[in-house]
């Protein structure tokens, strides 16, 4: 099971999920692969004709379209667009939790894959005792970065802005 936020450069320019799917297919090819796709309630670019031509090449990925869940407020009243994406990604977890029982109960959940944004839905695995995993596709040096985060946190009092 991978999960990732629906938009354009994420699913088609750079198809990062897809590509993990194939890797996992061809290293497990028992397996398939479900992914869980958001749909915003706002346009996220063309990316239907995409997704519904992945299933075709690759018979063992599919995807699974969360059900469009309204923002709380006017998403021109949010300050940015990453607001508004992490905003959809959390109120979205009641809908993975549904998707990811309604799938359980016919087929074994081995792992939940997420990308970075996705975090909120570590919790939802956590209920269901699914393993989950982050897939992050930036370089080494940003992933150590943010192993580096907790310890510069813990070592100093000053805010990080605030340091050199």
């Amino acid at each position: 099971m991978l999960y990732c936020i629906h938009h354009q450069g994420w699913v088609t320019s750079s198809p990062c999920m897809v590509e993990l799917g194939k890797l996992i297919l061809k290293h497990h090819p028992s397996l398939s692969i479900t992914i869980l796709t958001i749909t915003a309630p706002f346009d996220t670019g063309a990316t239907g004709s995409y997704i519904s031509a992945v299933p075709a090449a690759v018979l063992s990925i599919n995807f699974r379209h969360l059900p469009t869940t309204p923002l709380p407020q006017d998403p021109s009243s949010y300050p940015s667009f990453e607001t508004i994406t992490f905003e959809l990604i959390t109120i979205n977890n009641p809908n993975v939790h549904q998707a990811l029982r309604a799938i359980s109960s016919t087929s074994a959940v081995v792992a939940l894959v997420i990308d970075f944004f996705c975090t909120p839905a570590l919790a939802v695995a956590e209920q269901l005792n699914i393993p989950a995993y982050y897939f992050f596709t930036s370089s080494g040096t940003g992933l150590a970065l943010f192993f580096y985060f907790p310890i510069l946190h813990r070592n100093n009092t000053r805010s990080l802005k605030d340091m050199n």
